[in-house]
Formats: structure tokens, C-alpha cells, sequence
């Protein structure tokens, strides 16, 4: 980075990867689940609108939110699954949303894994048959391991799905390796108990990802930017530690990767929502992102396009944050669902008037299993991409309520989908 003065906004910087491509800013949309498909995977016009939208905002890079690779293995009801080109047109439409307004717009990819609720998919798969934790067995089953057969087959999907995306007019794609999804669960020594070349060691466990990566990159060429989302830690007992993040890292800028997101946690421990003591440190609250201190230690060691999303709220924090030289990009996820102009301010140097808030239903067990971080912004991208605007004070536990009965009729009519 160039040098820069205090009163310059670095938000307005154009970013370059290390394949050439640019992104028009250092502002980004992060993922987030907008389960806006139908219940038989297929993309929407609501996403087109929705995207549209935050596009208009003037925000550099949209990065789509939990597109699976797999019918047969869904995160939730309303996932969008790209594994033919059936959906072209659309996925073309939905490319252009934000293309035709400057924005670069990624998919990200995803296979659930074992992190799927009840019910949806026939069965789950994962490294290993670990169950949930106690608390969460009855919203998730055990998945059986997975097969040597099918860990390749999974790894030729990410690549088919890639080159779709490219073909559809996507200006990149985003490997989800975090957030306890499956890449994460074959990193994570807790969920990858294998023996065999998958598994035993740090190495053979990041030999998943670096599998997918290098697939990907086979079907869609250098010219394409492709990422990846990574946990700096899974914040779980015998999980994913911060050492190996730093390896799995140093793999993937050695791989040629255009751009890592830092982020933390998995269903059973939320890091990404903040709802964790580790991210609520003195320092963490004074420089608003979670995963900052992280990102330095990697900055030090590492050349490679860093992105950092959680805990961001202020114009003078992202600039602090960038003038650092700890991160290239702001990752924004739960503002733009409750203020989806909010860019246009930042990149003015003002801060958005919405705050993002805690969203409880005032249920303790429900709470503290963090779902509501996803349930509650769920609804407000739906008014978003309905064309209206989101309730940023609208109540948790109806948010809650109304979720679970649209989740257990979107379970019924997706295993009737796929009858």
C-alpha cells in the first residue's frame, strides 16, 4: 500500500489480485444464506432485485451467500444449487444485476457436510460419523463418513460448478471453508477423524481444500478470481486452531489463491456473529472487527489480499483498519440487510444511521445457539428482494417463529421436490 493521508477515505481505493482482475472498492458483502431458491434449488428473480439493489449501493465486490454444489446435500430449504446448466438464463440475469452496476459479484460455493438440519437431505455426509453436541442432536443427525468415491466426486462438483458460474457471466467464485460447513469439517481434527489419505495430520486434513481449490482452478483458468472463506479458529475444543489456520493459508497463497476472508466459528460455536467471549475483548470492542488481530499475524508472514468481515460498524474504523495494512477489503453482512445503502455512505466517509443489535428471542436455549443471526436477517433480505425495505427493529421471537414454520413446510416441500 502507498502511503496515505489520515483525512483520504481508502474505502474509494480500487483493490488488484494477484490474477489482474480489479474490484472497484474496498468494500465488500460478505455471505449470507438468502435461501431465496426454490424449494427444488432453483435461483429467483428475488435475487436478481436483491442484488440489484446492493449493487446500486456502489459497493465494490457481492459475494452470494451458501450456493450449494449438490442437490442431495442442502444446507437448508431455499438453497440455490448450481451442478447443471439448466438455470443459465437466470443465473445470467442474476450475474448482470450487479455487473451492470460496477460491482463484482462471486458465488460462493458450499457442501453442508454434516451441517444440515433433520430431515432435508436423505442422509448427511462428512469426514467422520462425529455427532453434535448434546444440545443440538436434535436438530442435527449423525452423518456417516464419507467415501473415498465420494470425497473425489465432491471435489469434481466445486470445479463443475465454478466453470457454470464463469459461463453464467459471475465475475468470480468464493470456496465457503469456514463456519463448520464441510471443507471446515475436513480441516477441523474434532470432525476429521480419518486414518486414511483425507485425514491424520494437519497436512492430509488441508488436502481437501487444496484439492478443491486446484479443481476449480482447472476448469475456470488463471484468469477467473477465485477465494476462499476461512476460519481463523472454529473456537471449539479440539477444533480447527489458529497455527493451522496459518498453514492452510500459507498453502493456498502458495496455490495461487486471489483472496482469503478471514472469518471464525461453526454452528455449535458462532465467532462470526460476535456472540463469543474470545471476540469480545477490550481490543476487539475499541477496533470493531472481530478477526483484525488475526489478520495482522497472517499480514506479517503472508503476501496475500485479505478480507475480514464481523464487527465492522464505522467509516473511521474501516479506514483505520485499512491504513493498517493488516486487510485489503471490509467485509459488511448483517448492515446491508438492515441498511442495503449503507455503502453509499461509507464510501463518503459517513457512517450508516442503523446499528446492527444482538437479535434474541428471549428463549436461553434458543439464544445461545446462535441461529437467530441467521433466521432474523433471513427476513429482512426477503423485504429486500421483494422490492421493500427491512424492519431493523422488528422483534426476535416472532422472527424465530415465523422461521421454523417456513423451515419445517420449505423441509417438507423439498424432500417432496426430490421425490
Amino acid at each position: 500500500m502507498t502511503a496515505s493521508s489520515p483525512e483520504e477515505n481508502l474505502l474509494n481505493r480500487p483493490l488488484y489480485l494477484p490474477n489482474g482482475s480489479a474490484i472497484r472498492n474496498r468494500l465488500a458483502k460478505a455471505a449470507m444464506s438468502e435461501t431465496l431458491g426454490t424449494y427444488d434449488n432453483h435461483p429467483t428473480l428475488k435475487l436478481v432485485e436483491l442484488y440489484r439493489r446492493w449493487s446500486a449501493s456502489g459497493i465494490g465486490l457481492l459475494i452470494t451467500g451458501n450456493v450449494m454444489i449438490d442437490r442431495r446435500a442442502l444446507g437448508e430449504p431455499g438453497n440455490v444449487v448450481i451442478e447443471d446448466e439448466t438455470d443459465l438464463p437466470l443465473l445470467h440475469k442474476w450475474a448482470r444485476a450487479a455487473t451492470g452496476h460496477g460491482a463484482a459479484i462471486w458465488v460462493q460455493l458450499n457442501h453442508p457436510g454434516k451441517q444440515s438440519t433433520k430431515g432435508l437431505n436423505h442422509s448427511n455426509l462428512a469426514p467422520s460419523a462425529v455427532p453434535f453436541r448434546k444440545d443440538m442432536a436434535s436438530l442435527f443427525e449423525t452423518p456417516r463418513e464419507a467415501t473415498t468415491a465420494e470425497i473425489e466426486e465432491i471435489i469434481q462438483r466445486f470445479g463443475r460448478s465454478a466453470a457454470i458460474c464463469k459461463k453464467a457471466g459471475f465475475s468470480g467464485v468464493q470456496i465457503h471453508g469456514a463456519h463448520g460447513y464441510l471443507i471446515n469439517q475436513f480441516l477441523s481434527p474434532h470432525h476429521n477423524r480419518r486414518t486414511d489419505e483425507w485425514g491424520g495430520s494437519p497436512e492430509k486434513r488441508r488436502r481437501f481444500v487444496l484439492a478443491v481449490y486446484r479443481e476449480i482452478r482447472r476448469q475456470v483458468g488463471t484468469d477467473f478470481p477465485v477465494g476462499i472463506k476461512l476460519n481463523s479458529a472454529d473456537f471449539q475444543h479440539g477444533g480447527f486452531t489458529e497455527q493451522e489456520s496459518m498453514a492452510t493459508i500459507q498453502a493456498l497463497a502458495e496455490a495461487g489463491i486471489d483472496l482469503i476472508e478471514i472469518s471464525g466459528g461453526t454452528y455449535e460455536a458462532p465467532a462470526m456473529s460476535g456472540s463469543l467471549k474470545e471476540t469480545q475483548k477490550a481490543s476487539t470492542v475499541a477496533r470493531e472487527a472481530y478477526f483484525l488481530e488475526f489478520a495482522e499475524k497472517v499480514r506479517a508472514s503472508i503476501n496475500v489480499p485479505l478480507m475480514v468481515t464481523g464487527g465492522f460498524r464505522s467509516a473511521a474504523a474501516m479506514n483505520a483498519a485499512l491504513r493498517s495494512g493488516a486487510l485489503d477489503v471490509i467485509g459488511l453482512a448483517r448492515l446491508l440487510a438492515i441498511d442495503p445503502d449503507a455503502p453509499a455512505a461509507l464510501l463518503q466517509g459517513k457512517d450508516s444511521a442503523q446499528r446492527v443489535r444482538p437479535i434474541t428471542t428471549g428463549i436461553k436455549q434458543i439464544d445461545q445457539m446462535g441461529v437467530m443471526e441467521i433466521l432474523w436477517y433471513a427476513l429482512q433480505l426477503k423485504r429486500i428482494a421483494s422490492g421493500g425495505d427491512p424492519k431493523p427493529n422488528e422483534s426476535g421471537l416472532w422472527a424465530f417463529a415465523k422461521s421454523v414454520l417456513k423451515s419445517g413446510w420449505g423441509t417438507f416441500r423439498t424432500r417432496r421436490a426430490r421425490a
